[in-house]
């Protein structure tokens, strides 16, 4: 009973309010440095020769490291290739290791990598320090979702995702101001360096702050059995200390290399467990089709939000010649990110935050907004775009809260955490990987910025479908499916540590109630 004391936490300043506001700024940055290296400031652009001779010098990173389109295109991409790689790693890790440690371990090497890259010198060097920037964020974005979800109130849960998830928009329209700002007055690589100083402290604080853990993962720690090694090494040294000397240190000796065998067999056959556990769980998010069909309407409208988020100050910039185009679409981006992912997220919530509700609303918003998108870009009057583009936009992003409250209501709550992982690999493998350098490769051949705006736009359309199919597919709540996994009293209380609003909340552990 003494084994369960340690695992009833204590009240704490580490609130369920608190943990959303921390995870918003961490994702907000997040999505500043995506702003960031896309604003013209950072970003730049080549240098040009006139006919008759006369050059300009380019600017930013394109500039500096002379890039081509293409190659612009893959720089925004690279730190995906991170980002993929190590998502269902860190899923996969959260269920032996905790992940609120995980978190801390990903925010120190974004922290890194960022830094790292206002120091690169060429193309490659910066696409490396990128990647690492993906590796960093990826545990994040796989498990911070699972924690909102966990601690938001029931009448509220699309609604707390929604806050959560509007630091996207927001932040990349604050990374376009911010890389504006910063690029043009100190220069491209000071962006990155304070990027890394702001992420600095949540970095550290998550290795230092008491851990969090997720409803439907048991910890470690609660285990109250004996392993059998520890059990069969007691016995060696029982029967050692019986004989002579000559027997204690053979049998010692023989007992060494025996626990040394069982552990390198116990460790073999964790990883294989570990992975067989792995596709098991793969194969149950593939053949759920409300799973599926969610993320393939999210890729659809991946690939065109993450083109728009690269090449938007650029398209404007050469269709309408706004000279201030990073502030304007930055502008725009904020406002209608932040008034539509909320808007979304209490929506449904008023709707009643169902999986079919989610799929309706997700189908209907998603599809009026492509059309004033569309029409948006058909005017040649700027102020017309900039009317019909902020209300397709609000829109658009109102998506964002029920998307993602499918991926995780779908599933049983084990499964949360590589539900967003493959997510995550998902949009962005089909999504935004390809979308910034195919419209880069779009835009070289036809050399026409409105044309390529418009056959952006049009792949809304199907993802709207999509979700329409979703509306119709059977599907059942998975938050609770898990409940009767959780074990003992002791090991559920293990799933609120640090979120007790009030000190009265905390239960004694035994033995300080003897």
């Amino acid at each position: 009973m003494s084994s369960y004391s340690t695992m009833i936490p204590a009240a704490s300043w580490f609130t369920p309010k608190r943990l959303l506001g921390i995870f918003c700024v961490i994702n907000l940055l997040n999505y500043v440095d995506r702003g960031a290296i896309a604003s013209n400031g950072v970003n730049g652009s080549r240098g040009t020769c006139a006919e008759g001779g006369t050059c300009t010098s380019g600017t930013g990173i394109q500039g500096d490291f002379n890039l081509n389109n293409f190659e612009d295109g893959v720089l925004s991409s690279a730190f995906m290739v991170g980002l993929l790689v190590a998502s269902p790693i860190f899923a996969s890790l959260a269920k032996s290791v905790n992940p609120f440690r995980l978190i801390g371990v990903g925010l120190s090497v974004w922290t890194f990598a960022t830094l790292c890259c206002g120091l690169s010198f060429d193309f490659w060097s910066i696409s490396i320090c990128r990647m690492l920037v993906g590796v960093g964020e990826a545990s994040f974005v796989s498990l911070a979702a699972p924690f909102i979800d966990d601690h938001a109130p029931v009448a509220q849960k699309t609604a707390w995702l929604a806050i959560f998830y509007m630091c996207i928009p927001s932040g990349y329209a604050l990374g376009y101001v911010y890389g504006g700002l910063v690029g043009s007055n100190f220069g491209w690589r000071y962006a990155f360096w304070v990027e890394s100083l702001f992420m600095l402290p949540f970095a550290i604080s998550g290795f230092f702050m008491k851990p969090l853990q997720l409803k439907g993962f048991v910890p470690a720690d609660s285990k109250i059995t004996l392993e059998p090694e520890i059990v069969t090494s007691g016995v060696h040294v029982i029967e050692a200390s019986t004989g002579k000397d000559e027997s204690r240190s053979l049998n010692a000796g023989l007992g060494d290399k025996s626990s040394n065998d069982r552990s390198k067999l116990k460790s073999g056959t964790k990883i294989s467990d570990q992975f067989s556990r792995f596709l098991n769980d793969m194969k149950a998010l593939l053949l759920d089709k409300v799973y599926v069909v969610n993320i393939l309407g999210y890729i659809a409208y991946n690939f065109v939000i993450g083109a728009y988020s690269y090449w938007g100050p650029k398209a404007g910039y050469n269709i309408y010649h706004m000279t201030d185009a990073d502030l304007v679409f930055g502008g725009i981006t904020i406002v209608c990110g932040i008034v539509g992912t909320l808007a979304g997220g209490f929506v449904l919530d008023f709707m009643t935050n169902t999986l079919s509700n989610a799929f309706k609303l997700l189908s209907v918003t998603t599809f009026v907004g492509a059309a004033f998108c569309f029409c948006a870009f058909l005017f040649r009057s700027m102020y017309g775009f900039l009317v019909l583009f902020s209300i397709g936009e609000l829109l658009v992003f109102s998506t964002q809260g029920p998307v993602n409250f499918v991926s995780l209501r779908c599933v049983k709550p084990s499964l949360r955490p590589l539900s967003m992982a493959v997510s995550t690999v998902a949009i962005h493998v089909f999504g935004d990987v390809p979308s910034s350098p195919l419209v880069g490769v779009l835009q070289d051949n036809i050399n026409n910025w409105r044309t390529t705006a418009l056959i952006l736009t049009a792949i809304l359309f199907p993802a709207a479908g999509i979700w329409f199919i979703g509306i119709f597919l059977p599907s059942v709540d998975g938050f609770d499916e898990d409940s009767e996994h959780q074990g003992s009293n002791a090991e559920r209380s293990n799933t609120l540590p640090l979120l007790q609003q009030k000190t009265g909340e905390t239960s004694a552990s035994p033995a300080q109630s003897q």
